[in-house]
């Protein structure tokens, strides 16, 4: 599990900054023809919010991956041995389960629904649906990654140490 864990991370962090550097680009053209060309590209508003939905939620999965998100740690930093193992548990749980029900069910149904009513998006003219499809995604890598860290914590493994160790500025 370790080895495809540590696999998938890094393609989903390849993944966000090919996002990322399409977002730059995007937006660099728009401000390019906006105030150089005096006419507008019509579609690069539009992608640059469908590509800041897609790198936000796939983001929140990588950052919880990488312990990056706040206040996951406030109650298990001063919690130490069975304590601590159980109350990161109970978070993990909790966020398994927020993970099943919005954006794996809801966001499949939001799916399901967008490619139903086939909704197209103005300027793009592409389904909403593959836009929304990142919900359903991002619910599965949360998921994933909250049952990668219920098994270390069962198999007695620190998740504070290697790669998930993130360092807090001092």
């Amino acid at each position: 599990m370790n080895h495809f864990t540590t696999g998938l991370t890094k393609a989903l962090s390849i993944f966000l900054i090919i996002l990322m550097a399409v977002m730059v680009l995007d937006v660099s053209w728009q401000v390019f023809t906006r105030f150089v060309l005096k006419d507008p590209s019509s579609f690069t508003e539009e992608l640059a919010g469908f590509l800041l939905i897609w790198i936000g939620l796939l983001g929140a999965s990588y950052a919880y991956y990488t312990r990056a998100h706040l206040g996951i740690d406030i109650l298990t930093g001063k919690l130490s041995g069975v304590n601590r193992r159980i109350v990161e548990m109970v978070i993990h749980g909790i966020v398994f389960l927020f993970s099943l029900f919005i954006p794996l069910i809801g966001g499949y149904r939001l799916v399901s629904l967008t490619f139903t009513l086939n909704q197209i998006s103005p300027a793009l003219g592409i389904s909403m649906g593959y836009i929304y499809l990142v919900l359903p995604l991002s619910g599965i890598l949360l998921m994933y990654y909250s049952i990668y860290f219920i098994r270390g914590i069962l198999g007695g493994v620190d998740i504070e140490s290697g790669e998930h160790k993130i360092r807090g500025v001092d």
